[in-house]
């Protein structure tokens, strides 16, 4: 049933000296934009499951939000869900029509870390 009362947790993936590289980047983004990726993640957190415009699976375990910024730009919030919450792994602005393979290694990285 999509659409939930209570929001899902959200967790942000950190390493092992608690560096939180996801929330590290959004608190470096503008405030603007900020704002619309946070009201994206909470659209997530309440009506999952959820699909496209918003939400889009990568296979594998591995989700991103996506967030269209006032900023003209397109961000991705890359996520894991794992018994009914979700991982923030990964925050990228693209800059490109494809998401980097590099960014899309480093968050199957974090969330195969995050489930051992």
């Amino acid at each position: 049933m999509a659409g939930h009362l209570k929001p899902l947790p959200l967790f942000f993936w950190s390493t092992a000296s608690g560096r939180e590289p996801v929330r590290e980047w959004l608190n470096e983004l503008p405030l603007k934009d900020r704002k619309v990726i946070g009201r994206d993640i909470a659209n997530v957190q309440f009506g999952w499951p959820i699909g496209l415009p918003l939400c889009r699976s990568l296979k594998g375990g591995l989700w991103e939000v996506r967030s269209s910024l006032p900023s003209k730009r397109e961000a991705r919030v890359l996520f894991g869900f794992c018994e009914g919450e979700l991982i923030a792994l990964h925050g990228l602005v693209k800059k490109s029509q494809a998401t980097p393979e590099a960014d899309l290694k480093l968050a199957r990285q974090r969330l195969k870390e995050f489930l051992a």
